[in-house]
């Protein structure tokens, strides 16, 4: 048998789950002198216009790891294997969706059902004021014509302010996502289905290797360099976090960004994270497998960005019942359903106006739907993601009590630290800082927490840092 045969993509129509969107359309390499799998990376996704995974043995060194280890020998690979011979790799550069294709979505928001939905169908109606600056703040959009009328477009654009995907999803009214597609594959099947050639960008578009290439809110970072950040699965989540927990003028409130899906965190997205505290929040799973898998690739994102901060929320974890984690419920399933005055740390309610009778019922319709509503929710032994108690724990990573004197220095707390973990050396692995997370690798925790109070000594805006070491003293 000609040995560059021997691993072949197994035949059937059998399909395992792809490694990089999860979806079961992965085709698995076979040995067929073994008849067994290869490692369970090796194969190819036959979403070929939406992941394009692809692991081939013979590119990667496996063939010629398993060929040596069986010959006992390294002469041989150059003649057994004549058709690998290594080439220098032209890597294509990166084409962008263009501003002009991304500006027409750009309108139309009269007509998302995504954004009405958020004005006047979901049980707690935002501020219009609140709406509009969402949308801004992320470029949300609108697709106008075509089968996806009326969805919601959610850009990913990156810290250099090029837009790399626009991922299009349809909802119903109720904010569940119905339809998923990005908008330059509605664009190619329009030109295919009226037998146009395709533009030049949309020609060299396609040629990326990876489409979505950044976090969902990238463009943000520079202009909200101070804040920690909030990172979530999915664009929607982010949204409904930002207009839960409030918007990142203020320093101490949560930038919410997103990964793209559960498959979809590395170390490339996260380059523009490093130095900030990150704050992640996987969408639950069955045997918390996507916890897991962040928690595992956090461990290798954590190497190779010093000074960086990430913590994996637990709570959802810890306190969501079997039956929510195999519907894979994320953090919004459970926001929606509160009220987010709640969670606002500057909300201040305004006294009914008496003498407009409308605007009264209105009220008191609202306050009464408010009341039923926490009773059925609060009342479920099944839904106390959110119970009273845990909305302060969630808020708690927003929301601080702000700087009441003005601190010269951070001196006298910062020997106190020291000391402390100087006479208590490898007595706090591992730490439950609070009821959502622990803390693993304490000594990279107090590494990189001294440094940032040291080099922003007395500035109000790091005082977060300080706090969470003196919490750890304190366990």
């Amino acid at each position: 048998m000609n040995t560059e045969h021997r691993y072949i993509f197994e035949k059937g129509s059998k399909k395992s789950h792809c490694p990089e969107c999860t979806k079961k359309r992965f085709v698995r390499y076979i040995d067929t002198k073994t008849g067994k799998y290869l490692p369970e990376q090796y194969g190819r996704c036959d979403r070929e216009s939406k992941c394009c995974y692809f692991l081939n043995p013979y590119q990667d060194g496996y063939a010629k790891s398993i060929w040596e280890q069986e010959q006992g020998n390294k002469t041989n690979w150059k003649r057994q294997f004549p058709t690998q011979k290594k080439r220098p790799l032209n890597k294509l550069k990166s084409v962008f969706i263009p501003l002009e294709v991304f500006s027409q979505t750009r309108t139309g928001y009269e007509n998302n059902v995504f954004i009405q939905n958020l004005l006047t169908q979901v049980p707690f109606p935002f501020e219009v004021q609140d709406v509009e600056k969402v949308i801004s703040l992320y470029h949300l959009g609108t697709v106008q014509n075509g089968y996806r009328k009326g969805a919601n477009t959610f850009p990913f654009i990156d810290v250099n302010n090029n837009v790399r995907a626009i991922q299009v999803k349809q909802f119903d009214e109720t904010n569940h996502t119905i339809g998923t597609d990005f908008l330059h594959s509605i664009i190619e099947k329009h030109y295919i289905r009226n037998n146009e050639p395709l533009p030049n960008w949309l020609e060299a578009y396609n040629k990326n290797e990876t489409k979505v290439s950044c976090l969902f809110g990238e463009h943000m970072l520079s202009r909200y360099p101070d804040n920690p950040v909030a990172l979530v699965e999915a664009p929607k989540t982010a949204i409904y976090g930002t207009l839960y927990f409030g918007f990142p003028e203020q320093p101490t409130n949560l930038l919410w960004l997103a990964v793209y899906n559960l498959s979809s965190l590395n170390l490339n997205k996260c380059k523009e994270l490093k130095g900030r505290s990150v704050f992640l929040f996987p969408d639950l799973s069955k045997e918390g497998r996507a916890f897991n898998s962040w928690c595992d690739k956090l461990n290798k994102i954590q190497k190779n960005l010093p000074g960086t901060y990430f913590q994996v929320s637990e709570l959802l974890e810890q306190l969501a019942t079997e039956q929510d984690k195999e519907k894979g419920k994320d953090i919004a399933d459970y926001l929606i359903e509160q009220d987010w005055r709640l969670f606002r740390k500057h909300y201040k309610r305004e006294e009914p106006k008496v003498k407009l009778v409308s605007i009264e019922t209105s009220i008191r319709e609202k306050s009464e739907k408010s009341e039923a509503l926490e009773k059925t929710f609060f009342s479920q032994p099944a839904n106390e993601i959110l119970t009273k108690a845990n909305v302060q724990n969630l808020t708690k990573l927003t929301i601080r009590n702000e700087v009441k004197e003005k601190y010269k220095n951070w001196d006298q707390e910062i020997a106190e630290i020291e000391g402390y973990f100087s006479r208590n050396e490898g007595s706090k692995i591992p730490v439950k800082l609070n009821d959502w997370s622990t803390i693993t690798n304490f000594s990279q925790f107090l590494e990189s927490h001294l440094s940032m109070v040291k080099s922003n000594n007395g500035n109000p805006t790091y005082r977060v840092y300080l706090e969470r070491l003196i919490d750890s003293m304190n366990i």
